[in-house]
């Protein structure tokens, strides 16, 4: 076995809770560090898609997912080390609050990725609405495990210069940062998450308000305090055997960038294009991920690779939707203003969009039937859905899922021919043992 390592600088931003900043707090230190001219590598805990969409647009490097539930510890640490390769700092953008993890316990949190990867902790705190208990809920965070290690609280939505002096007192751990309130630099959300870094560009724009308002050669010198971190080396690029066509737009764009790896390892040669914008692509296979098509439903309806892709499933083509791909490759699409469109019809079922989430989860299942992969074989992801599929009574499905809801009844992956379309996003290169 071939092992690669790493003693990259790096530092994990951890938040007390979702909405603290986190995101915000960590793409601009990214923009920052940038700015110096330091090659920033970004990663995102969790399985989330949109914070790496922004992290990407600020360091012009593809930002990774780490989830060990997903991925197993092992994975975290041959993702990491691989995807550092060249850079000078890594930054690891935390999930949830710091110590949440699957079920309430502490698998996959981001007190569990700072581990894997002996990473120091900085503690993103919203002091708004508060004084003293400041120094309370920090010295909470940072001794409830002794095993993490804590660089420094950065403290976010601050108000006057009287409110920051009741707010940096008796602090345990060293102020790294103090950042007053400023709506303008909130990046706006809808369902499912933040816009997308394509839709929402002021996280670039942050960097120098972060440079101004935290000391960032603090955060460098406590990143560079790290250890050797080693793990089995990524596969390299096989020969290319089959081309893949991607869809990537504005209605296609949750994907994990470790999938696209694992594909090239395979020998695929991965041919991206726009299911809006392009005709369909000459291609052995077509791969449809998450994303927004209800959003652009009519666009979708009216497009020529609809067509184009309906004769190439006819031929026998491979196709696989996931979540957002699922939707498109049923036969409709009904909006919340009651709207509806047309879609590929290469499934026997019609998605409806809800006003709330219809399934948030960490998904575990298993190949039934025969399809795109094997029977038998185990996989690991994640569902977050606002549409409901229903499909007619007599589809076949490919997954049971021990875990996660599918597409109804622990049931995923409707297949029909050469065509395969889940709610599940998966990781194609999950570990069985984790």
């Amino acid at each position: 076995m071939i092992r690669a390592s790493t003693r990259i600088p790096r530092i994990v931003i951890a938040g007390t809770h979702s909405g603290c900043g986190k995101t915000t707090t960590s793409s601009g230190i990214m923009a920052a560090l940038r700015a110096r001219g330091l090659v920033v590598q970004p990663f995102k805990v969790g399985p989330d898609f949109i914070d790496p969409s922004h992290h990407s647009a600020v360091c012009g490097r593809s930002s990774r997912n780490l989830d060990p539930f997903m991925m197993g510890e092992e994975s975290v640490r041959r993702s990491f080390v691989s995807a550092c390769e060249g850079a000078d700092i890594a930054v690891i953008e935390g999930v949830m609050g710091l110590y949440d993890g699957v079920d309430g316990g502490e698998c996959a949190s981001t007190a569990h990725v700072a581990r894997i990867l002996d990473a120091p902790v900085v503690l993103v705190t919203d002091i708004k609405g508060m004084s003293r208990s400041v120094a309370a809920l920090v010295k909470g965070y940072t001794e409830y495990d002794p095993r993490l290690r804590f660089a420094g609280v950065i403290m976010t939505k601050g108000g006057s210069e009287k409110h920051k002096a009741m707010t940096t007192t008796d602090l345990s751990v060293p102020l790294l940062g103090w950042i007053p309130r400023s709506d303008s630099l909130s990046v706006k959300s809808r369902h499912l998450g933040l816009m997308m870094a394509d839709e929402d560009a002021r996280m670039k724009d942050v960097g120098a308000f972060i440079e101004e308002n935290c000391s960032l050669d603090s955060l460098l010198a406590a990143a560079a305090g790290t250890s050797v971190i080693s793990a089995e080396r990524r596969s390299s690029p096989a020969e290319v055997k089959t081309r893949v066509g991607v869809a990537l737009d504005e209605a296609f764009c949750f994907y994990y960038q470790d999938n696209f790896d694992h594909l090239r390892t395979k020998g695929a040669e991965l041919v991206f294009f726009s299911p809006i914008h392009d005709p369909l692509p000459e291609a052995d296979g077509y791969y449809f991920g998450g994303g927004y098509p209800e959003l652009y439903a009519e666009a979708l309806a009216n497009s020529r690779c609809k067509t184009e892709l309906k004769r190439a499933a006819d031929s026998g083509k491979p196709v696989f939707g996931e979540c957002g791909g699922l939707m498109w490759l049923n036969r409709s699409i009904t909006t919340q203003d009651e709207k509806s469109y047309a879609m590929t019809g290469l499934l026997d079922a019609d998605c409806h969009m809800e006003k709330r989430f219809v399934a948030l989860n960490y998904v575990v299942g298993k190949v039934t039937d025969s399809s795109l992969f094997p029977p038998g074989m185990n996989f690991r992801g994640h569902e977050f859905h606002y549409s409901k599929t229903t499909p007619d009574p007599d589809v076949r499905y490919a997954f049971t899922l021990t875990r996660g809801d599918g597409i109804m009844n622990g049931k995923d992956g409707i297949v029909a021919g050469s065509v395969l379309g889940g709610y599940t996003h998966m990781y194609f290169d999950a570990q069985e043992n984790v």
